[in-house]
């Protein structure tokens, strides 16, 4: 990695140990430790979804127009100013005032860095780089959140603004990292299609492969992220009696899956085709939903129910691990020479849908449905897998298989001294 991956490397950490700081613990910190209710509580949640699907459309442009980091800085700022007011406030607008500043931030983020991540890199590189910021990311979040477990205390409002604290401060360190940041950026190439006033939309929009990527976003992110900690969770509390601690141990398990199995499917997914990858991906997942309906519908022993629950999460895991090195790279691959923001911000667009629709769909289908609940993700899963076959027949066979190129690179380098060779004899 050069100097620059390296610094967005380093970011892409210090914003997930941010968050894993207060994510995991808002709900309780908004309804209890400022007894403003689980209602208010809800839409600050809410509000995060809202304020990414406002901003998202505009960060996009912004990014094609003025560079990733410029508009990466201004999100930082603005996230650190939503986490620090968060952490003082005690009324309910101010709350949610300060939700929103700290979601819009937080949504821009992601397609900048991605943006970022883009420009330093190359198609041979891309993979191996989207992977490690995956791991990256889940290891901070990981950190951070049980770093913050020991630190926070339901009884006092200041152990938790100095979580909101500590989550500011990280972004604004992030802002001192990647100002220093001298990344390469992609050529604006004047008259190009899709660069006039709402031009770069409608391309994308005309963009077949584009458009199947972007649905098939949205039913893996409604399917995994979107039940993790609503529709799932609720399953398994409802159905399978799994405990709040058993809960707990599920989802590091998840983050463990893919800590250790992110490198580990690297070498796999770089030789395989993207639709192929993403295909065994939904059966994976759906082999997931069949053993959830184990932990909450079988007949055996409470142990085997956890003990199916905790693999349900890490089996998410593993197909997040595959679908990290491929997903983000083919984002960037179908966008033509200078859109890559505007892709990285609408497909960040989609993924926010799916996390807003998701647990409002999930909660209350697993809480109380649970038969039905596991039917329907099961056949969503392989559904993932058909729509990745039919998204495999959009695409070019480099976009496809990268691999491809750099063995056709080596093969006409090997022409010539072949050549030389038979010259010779």
């Amino acid at each position: 990695m050069g100097a620059a991956m390296r610094r967005i490397h380093v970011g892409n950490a210090l914003s997930a140990f941010g968050l894993g700081f207060t994510v995991p613990y808002l709900y309780v910190y908004v309804a209890q430790v400022r007894g403003l209710g689980s209602v208010t509580a809800g839409l600050v949640l809410a509000v995060f979804a809202v304020a990414a699907l406002i901003v998202l459309p505009f960060a996009g442009r912004a990014i094609v127009r003025r560079g990733p980091l410029p508009v990466l800085l201004v999100a930082l700022v603005t996230a650190a100013l939503g986490a620090m007011s968060l952490g003082l406030s005690a009324s309910a607008g101010a709350v949610l005032l300060s939700a929103a500043a700290l979601g819009a931030g937080q949504a821009v983020m992601q397609p900048a860095l991605a943006t970022m991540i883009v420009d330093c890199s190359t198609t041979e590189t891309r993979s191996r780089a989207f992977a490690m910021q995956f791991f990256l990311q889940n290891l901070g979040l990981g950190v951070g959140g049980l770093i913050g477990g020991h630190l926070v205390d339901t009884s006092s409002a200041t152990s938790f603004t100095l979580l909101f604290a500590i989550e500011a401060a990280m972004f604004l360190v992030l802002v001192a990292v990647m100002a220093t940041v001298r990344a390469p950026r992609a050529p604006r190439i004047e008259g190009a299609p899709g660069q006039g006033a709402g031009g770069s939309w409608k391309h994308l929009l005309g963009n077949r492969a584009m458009v199947q990527l972007c649905v098939l976003g949205f039913v893996l992110f409604f399917a995994c992220y979107g039940q993790f900690e609503s529709g799932l969770s609720a399953y398994g509390v409802e159905a399978a009696g799994i405990s709040t601690s058993a809960l707990g141990t599920a989802l590091a398990a998840n983050t463990l899956m893919i800590v250790v199995a992110q490198f580990a499917v690297l070498k796999f997914v770089e030789r395989r085709k993207r639709s192929r990858v993403i295909a065994s991906v939904g059966l994976i997942w759906a082999v997931a939903w069949a053993v959830a309906g184990y932990a909450g519908l079988g007949h055996g022993s409470q142990a085997m129910a956890t003990a199916a629950f905790i693999s349900t999460y890490a089996l998410f895991g593993l197909g997040e691990a595959l679908l990290s090195p491929t997903l983000a790279p083919l984002v960037a691959d179908l966008a033509p020479t200078g859109l890559a923001g505007q892709y990285n911000s609408a497909f960040a667009l989609v993924k926010q849908l799916a996390l807003a629709i998701g647990p409002a769909v999930g909660g209350p289908l697993g809480a109380s449905l649970h038969g039905p609940y596991i039917v329907a993700f099961l056949l969503i899963s392989l559904g993932i897998t058909v729509l990745a076959v039919r998204l495999g027949r959009q695409l070019t066979d480099v976009q496809n298989q990268p691999s491809l190129a750099r063995s056709r690179v080596v093969t006409q380098g090997r022409a010539p001294a072949d050549a030389v060779v038979v010259a010779e004899a």
